[in-house]
């Protein structure tokens, strides 16, 4: 169900993103999808987010489909949750909750099992409203419980807080071992590939077609949910290492960008990223303006080349599919591919080796301990193959780019 006057998302069409929302219900296992509808609100009513008109017709709508689960796209409040809970008799869900359920579901590593616990702590703890009258119970302290009187909804609340900390600390000890595999993959100098662009563009389908890997690659929204790492042989024989990354979203809620952001991570260790978009989409330029804004929202470098992967060709009519690959032609960075046939992938790849056979020289540093932003740019740029701390500062060995080092030598200081 699509609700809200849409003035949150305004460039986006109510149908199509009614259609987003249905292809995110579908994306959870054992869910059957029995109706769909935009309701157009002209104001959110606080206390029931829908008029009691409205509230009365879906609720006879439900009971006759027999209705589970309803899911509303687009914020709804604690209150609103509960109130509408017990008129419905159902269970309900927003586009945050939906969204932590997929995830869920696709999380397959620890750090993203702990990922999804933390987001969905967060999210849970915001939800604690006195629902039910074990909530107004109040509990007398003996100290080491909690406070004298605690209610248990303060009881609940501090639950919540004792394990995000447990789990922020799990994370941290997964982040270290992560960063120690980076550091093993630095001193192999492969350079990193990403693909990263909206969910459902088909990166994980061109991930396997370039790696011959079996990743989850159906059509549903969230394929992928664990940044997926596998080598890859260029035409030219070059070694690289492709990333394929979690699909991006519109309005995707702050605290999951926040609780995701280590799952992106590989994209800020990136020497290229390719930016795969669904071309065939009739909304292609917005998903890739929401795209562009959560690059830039994680502080992806300006100077890492990106190319645009127009993706799906093979769905579009011969007169649009001829004009794309006239376009593609005579504009640098752009590459028309189908990843479920192979068309164009040939071209891609020689693109990449292009960019990445840039040739890299060694060479040693020292720099004295006042040249903190010329050191952390060349960590930064993952140039640095052994570091030595000397009395006079560091001896740095490191290997790059005619361009990295001009941008190293244009470092004031």
């Amino acid at each position: 169900m699509k609700s809200g006057p849409g003035h949150v998302r305004s460039r986006r069409e109510p149908e199509l993103a009614l259609a987003e929302a249905v292809a995110l219900a579908i994306a959870l296992p054992d869910l059957e999808v029995v109706g769909a509808e935009v309701v157009r609100l002209p104001r959110a009513q606080p206390g029931l987010l829908f008029g009691t008109g409205k509230v009365d017709e879906l609720k006879a709508r439900m009971a006759e489909a027999e209705v589970d689960l309803v899911l509303v796209d687009g914020p709804v409040s604690p209150v609103q949750q509960r109130n509408l809970e017990k008129a419905w008799k159902v269970k309900l869900l927003d586009r945050t909750g939906l969204i932590l359920e997929i995830f869920a579901d696709r999380a397959r590593t620890r750090e993203g099992v702990l990922q999804v616990e933390l987001a969905a702590l967060n999210y849970q703890r915001t939800r604690l409203v006195r629902a039910w009258t074990h909530l107004e119970r109040q509990r007398g302290g003996l100290g080491f419980v909690g406070g004298p009187g605690e209610t248990q909804i303060e009881a609940d609340r501090r639950a919540i807080d004792e394990e995000v900390v447990k789990i922020r600390r799990q994370l941290g000890k997964v982040v270290r071992t992560r960063e120690l595999h980076r550091a093993a993959r630095r001193k192999v100098p492969f350079p990193v590939v990403a693909l990263v662009g909206y969910t459902n563009a088909g990166k994980s389908t061109l991930f396997n077609k370039m790696t011959g890997a079996e990743v989850l690659a159906k059509d549903m929204l969230f394929a992928t949910l664990d940044p997926t790492m596998r080598g890859l042989v260029l035409p030219s024989g070059k070694k690289v290492i492709l990333s394929d990354t979690v699909g991006f979203i519109s309005d995707l809620p702050t605290q999951l960008v926040a609780a995701f952001r280590a799952t992106l991570e590989e994209v800020l260790e990136a020497d290229l990223i390719l930016h795969v978009r669904d071309i065939a989409h009739p909304e292609t330029e917005e998903q890739a303006a929401d795209v562009g804004e959560i690059l830039e929202s994680l502080g992806v470098d300006e100077d890492v080349p990106m190319f645009e992967v127009w993706n799906k060709i093979d769905m579009l009519g011969p007169d649009t599919r001829a004009a794309l690959l006239a376009t593609d032609a005579r504009t640098p960075g752009v590459h028309a591919v189908s990843a479920l046939t192979g068309d164009g992938l040939e071209a891609l790849l020689a693109a990449i080796g292009s960019v990445l056979d840039e040739e890299r020289t060694e060479v040693v540093l020292h720099l004295g301990f006042e040249e903190g932003r010329a050191r952390a740019y060349l960590h930064r740029e993952n140039v640095v193959l052994e570091e030595t701390e000397l009395e006079t500062g560091h001896r740095i060995h490191v290997r790059w780019t005619a361009r990295q080092r001009a941008a190293y030598e244009a470092i004031p200081g």
